[in-house]
């Protein structure tokens, strides 16, 4: 009897086939009492298929695969008793006319360390998860929304690296465990956001053009180790989030393009199915076969993987048959406009299905466009992401923190305008790994002044960033404010933390990150207006802006002040919605931050006079560059 049955045939050409990464592939099991691995693929242009491997000494006739009814359907299989686990394999393709592919499967769990491109025989069914509780407080977790999250953005490979090991030194998931836990649970973080965990052959790709859906990449370990990794950060209270990349795919020979001799997944017209700028192919997600590839990939890392959230590269590139292309590169869709209608419809499906088969879990849209309601509800034409990165607040905030300070009053609005728009999305807001490399420079090396004012400029931007609304994101190194651009090639910088103005970076931000926490002022409201109100939004002569961010209950509200000036404001006054005593939770004047360690009292009692249009104030000397956050 087949493994591939009549039941997973109709249901994959459907594109509902939601348990394929357990049929597709690889897979051990017993056939008439004998152990072995049965292999099946869908080819449905390939001519022959064969199976070779270390098994049978890549012998190219030894074992042909068997071409299942409905021929039309393209799935081939074939049992091979006494197969062991890590046996590398391909499958030789004989195409119509004649080629011979040498193909590693799209559905493998596990792939040879690059340079070789094998795929490799694992087991993936019987590790022993621990984290019930933390699966079920997220599957009880109707309102994300309403929680912290602070997301650490790392590349696994240069986080940090064993000096002079001849695998390049790569932290293997238990060094992970080991070390990055504990220092994301120190600083404050809520999530660990990893990229290029999805296999990948070109490590220059930092993980963004994939061969291997369904497979951890074998640089840092074995599927079962990257599992007991994700374990851990559960174990820790830490979420983890992943990169996907449905947009587009390689064109390495080994990999998904033209994968049995023709366009099978991706769009054959090259207008539709090819990135000119990234020399890459597109997915055809009018094709059920490959819509259900994509969903089985996003199913196996939040289900299989207990991921707690995907987020989607390139959704901009997905929606617009258009993007970056010329004129004649591209083909209008059926109404004569450029909107991508399969990638939608693509997007409405699988972010409904994910979430709903998986409360709690995220999909979170990389998306750089004013595309209308990302995050909002399938019912109301949205396309039902968990968030949006907000690229605008991002574009806007490096244009005002590059100016020299002088120039930043004619510019104020670039720090106010992302509060116009904040209700329309769910918003994370993003410093990524995009920002500090390819000439960009690091967060720090983007401040204006000598190198005092560089630290206190970055201070109070990402001061004015964690009391912003939306969740949080930071990609590794800015905490302690690595100076080189971020390179895949080698670690961060991390003896930069025995000079005290890094360690003073670092211990602010682990401060902003513990307020962060602590505080739901910061977290519960971030889409409404229910939780923010600016005091003085119009202070531009000065660069200085002053807000509020309010609790639902209306209890332990913060204020922040940020002074974005190396002006001293002895003589600065603040307004005040009440009239109650505000608590200074935090002073960027501390000797821990660097500060000049002025005694300062703790406490301020709201007076009777008027200020930034409020009847309630307090004076409060304000430093160069001065940052203060107020509990009332």
């Amino acid at each position: 009897m087949a493994n591939f049955t009549e039941l997973d045939r109709y249901l994959f050409g459907q594109a509902t086939h939601y348990d394929i990464y357990r049929k597709l592939g690889a897979h051990f099991t017993d056939q008439y009492g004998i152990r072995g691995v049965c292999f099946d693929l869908w080819a449905p242009n390939a001519s022959r298929v064969w199976v070779i491997g270390s098994f049978n000494g890549w012998d190219e006739t030894a074992n042909e695969m068997e071409r299942l009814e409905p021929e039309t359907m393209g799935i081939f299989e074939l049992f091979i008793p006494g197969i062991e686990e890590g046996e590398l394999y391909k499958y030789l393709i004989e195409t119509k006319d004649g080629r011979r592919l040498y193909k590693a499967d799209p559905y493998a769990n596990y792939a040879e360390l690059r340079p070789g491109t094998a795929s490799a025989v694992t087991d993936i069914d019987h590790f022993k998860w621990t984290d019930s509780k933390w699966m079920q407080e997220r599957a009880a977790t109707k309102a994300i929304y309403e929680k912290p999250m602070a997301i650490y953005e790392v590349h696994p490979g240069s986080w940090k690296r064993h000096p002079g090991r001849e695998d390049e030194g790569f932290y293997h998931y238990a060094d992970l465990e080991k070390y990055l836990i504990p220092y994301v649970q120190e600083m404050g973080y809520t999530h660990i956001e990893l990229m290029g965990i999805s296999e990948y052959p070109f490590d220059g790709s930092w993980g963004y053009q994939v061969t291997g859906y369904y497979a951890p990449t074998s640089r840092y370990g074995t599927p079962k180790e990257f599992a007991h990794f994700v374990n851990e950060c559960h174990r820790h209270k830490i979420g983890v989030i992943l990169d996907w990349v449905p947009a587009h795919f390689p064109r390495d020979a080994h990999g998904l393009a033209e994968f049995d001799g023709t366009c099978l997944y991706e769009y054959a017209d090259p207008r539709k199915g090819e990135h000119p700028d990234w020399g890459t192919k597109i997915f055809d997600y009018g094709k059920n076969e490959v819509k259900n590839f994509l969903i089985g990939s996003a199913l196996l890392w939040i289900e299989h993987y207990h991921v707690d959230g995907l987020r989607v590269d390139a959704v901009a590139s997905m929606l617009y048959l258009d993007y970056g292309k010329q004129d004649g590169q591209w083909v209008r869709n059926k109404y004569g406009d450029n909107k991508n209608l399969e990638a939608i419809e693509f997007f409405k499906h699988i972010n409904t299905l994910i979430l709903g088969r998986n409360p709690g879990a995220m999909m979170i849209a990389e998306e750089s466009t004013a595309w209308p309601k990302v995050t909002g509800p399938v019912e109301e034409d949205g396309l039902n992401f968990s968030f949006k990165w907000n690229m605008g607040w991002m574009h806007d905030f490096l244009d005002y923190m590059k100016l020299d300070p002088y120039f930043r009053k004619n510019n104020h609005n670039k720090m106010t305008f992302a509060m116009t728009y904040n209700e329309s999305e769910k918003y994370i807001l993003v410093l990524s790994h995009d920002e500090v490399v390819h000439l960009k420079c690091s967060m720090i090396n983007k401040m204006p002044g000598l190198e005092g004012d560089k630290f206190k400029n970055l201070m109070v931007g990402y001061a004015f960033m964690m009391g912003h609304p939306g969740k949080k994101l930071l990609f590794m190194g800015q905490e302690f404010a690595q100076l080189r651009e971020w390179s895949e090639e080698r670690e961060l910088d991390w003896y930069l933390l025995a000079k005290p103005e890094h360690q003073h970076m670092q211990n602010w931000v682990k401060k902003l990150l513990h307020i962060y926490q602590k505080n739901p002022a910061l977290y519960e409201l971030d889409s409404s207006w229910g939780g923010f109100e600016w005091i003085n939004a119009n202070d531009a002569d000065r660069s200085i802006f002053s807000f509020v961010r309010k609790s639902k209950d209306g209890k332990n509200n913060l204020l922040f002040v940020c002074n974005f000036t190396p002006v001293e404001r002895e003589d600065y006054r603040v307004g005040v919605p009440r009239r109650k005593t505000y608590k200074l939770i935090l002073n960027s004047d501390d000797p821990e931050f660097g500060g000049s360690g002025q005694e300062r009292p703790l406490s301020y009692k709201a007076q009777t006079k008027e200020c930034d249009g409020r009847k309630y104030s307090f004076a409060y000397p304000l430093p160069a560059y001065g940052v203060a956050v107020f509990k009332y």
